[in-house]
Order: structure tokens, then C-alpha cells, then sequence
């Protein structure tokens, strides 16, 4: 699975915000590294922070009762790694582990949640981002599992027409 990638190293995912709100989200990230084959946060587990992926790559998975973990997507640079911080119950949708050595901007989500509160023109430009990402790995689950588990001939499947 080749991993999607949203512009270049360093803000990616941030970079379709105005400077200005880019620069007063970028001043409460703090950069984070995790070595290869890490569990970064579990399905379910409170979701209290979120990253930009400055390097290497992680993948999302999901836990199939009776199968295990399925991997749905795998990001690199510039992705958003973490939405579910944003909305109550504040807990994560997917798990992630890194593939390999990761260096990403972490954001500790009260305060990001805060910085929106006192300046809404930049949590609606933030709400925007996190929905687009929301959105794309909702269809990447959905081709991804009609992938692992459709039936045959099932759009997604590899194994139709």
C-alpha cells in the first residue's frame, strides 16, 4: 500500500490554512519522534493528541473481531495523523504504527481545542482540514475493507471486472 502524502515535509496538512493561523497552530507543536514499529494510539483509547507527519510513515488500522488488526491506510509526510481529538467522544477510530522511524509535530488537542475557541475564524479553517481528512480516510477504509472482505465482483474488491 503506498502511502498518501499531503504536500511537503513539515506543516503539510496545515499548509491550506492562512499564515497567520498556520503560524499560532505551529506555536503549540512540539516535535516528536517514534521509532519503527510502534503502537502510536489504539482504537478506542482517548484521543488527546494529533500530528503532522514530517517524515516516515505510519499505518491505520482496524480491529476485526475474530481477525485482528486490518491495515486501511498507511500516511506519510505532511499527513494529518489524528481527527478524533477534534469531536466528542474524543476517543480514536482507528489505530495507528509507525512503518519505520517517524519524526511528525505533535499537538496536545485541549489547547488546540482552545486556540479554535478564542479565534473561531481559525477552528472553522481547522475544522475544514480535519473534515477533508475525515472524508479521505473514509473512503480509503471503505475500498480498503470491500478490498480485504467484499464479495467477489464487489466495487473495490481487486477481484471484479
Amino acid at each position: 500500500m503506498t502511502p498518501r502524502t499531503n504536500g511537503p515535509a513539515g506543516e503539510g496538512a496545515l499548509t491550506a490554512l492562512p499564515d497567520e493561523h498556520r503560524g499560532r497552530l505551529m506555536a503549540l507543536a512540539r516535535e516528536a519522534a517514534f521509532p519503527g514499529a510502534t503502537r502510536i494510539f489504539e482504537e478506542g483509547e482517548e484521543a488527546d493528541h494529533f500530528w503532522i507527519i514530517r517524515s516516515g510513515t505510519v499505518a491505520l488500522d482496524v480491529q476485526i473481531p475474530g481477525r485482528g488488526r486490518a491495515v486501511v491506510e498507511t500516511i506519510g509526510s505532511g499527513a494529518l495523523l489524528g481527527w478524533s481529538w477534534l469531536c466528542p467522544p474524543r476517543r480514536w477510530h482507528l489505530g495507528a504504527e509507525t512503518r519505520g522511524p517517524v519524526q511528525a509535530w505533535e499537538f496536545e488537542a485541549p489547547a488546540v481545542r482552545g486556540l479554535c475557541a478564542e479565534r473561531p475564524e481559525l477552528g472553522m479553517a481547522l475544522i475544514t482540514v480535519v473534515a477533508e481528512t475525515i472524508g479521505e480516510r473514509l473512503r480509503a477504509t471503505r475500498t480498503r475493507l470491500l478490498d480485504l472482505y467484499g464479495p467477489p465482483g464487489s466495487p473495490g474488491n481487486g477481484n471484479g471486472p
